[in-house]
């Protein structure tokens, strides 16, 4: 890893109206709308629908480097999260995320290490970090 601070860079550029083009260094272009609660198209990703991922996808690599760090063994996960978008004192902002976690583990492999690196994974995620929402935590595991 490298030190502190790290600094990332992203850009986006548009047209009056039509799609956003989202860009970083040495990434692929994402095409970008608004919702369709906001009158957007909703077949594009959004700002809304990026930050959800963000926060799936952190899940995820933030199990990787828990699961490695501990030398468990596991097979697949998926992670479902729903972000809730309200207005709070005339503000629209996320107010709650929901995390739903189901990761396979090997026949044997101990359940409740799992449980808990999954939780570890939660509370080490930087996006999750860096969100004043509440999140919550759903986790099922099955063993193959």
């Amino acid at each position: 890893m490298h030190p502190f601070p790290h600094h990332y860079h992203a850009s986006a550029t548009a047209k009056a109206a039509g799609e956003v083009k989202l860009s970083g260094p040495g990434l692929p272009a994402l095409a970008s709308d608004g919702p369709a609660e906001f009158g957007g198209p909703g077949n594009l990703w959004s700002p809304e629908t990026l930050l959800t991922a963000a926060l799936a996808d952190c899940f995820v690599l933030s199990l990787r480097a828990v699961a490695a760090a501990s030398k468990f063994e596991w097979l697949a996960v998926s992670c479902e999260v729903t972000g809730k978008l309200d207005r709070i004192d005339k503000v629209s902002q996320f107010t709650e995320f929901s995390i739903r976690a189901r990761l396979t583990i090997p026949a044997g492999a101990d359940a409740e290490r799992a449980r808990r690196l999954l939780e570890k994974s939660e509370q080490i995620c930087l996006i999750s970090n860096s969100l004043k929402a509440e999140r919550h935590l759903q986790i099922e595991i099955e063993q193959a």
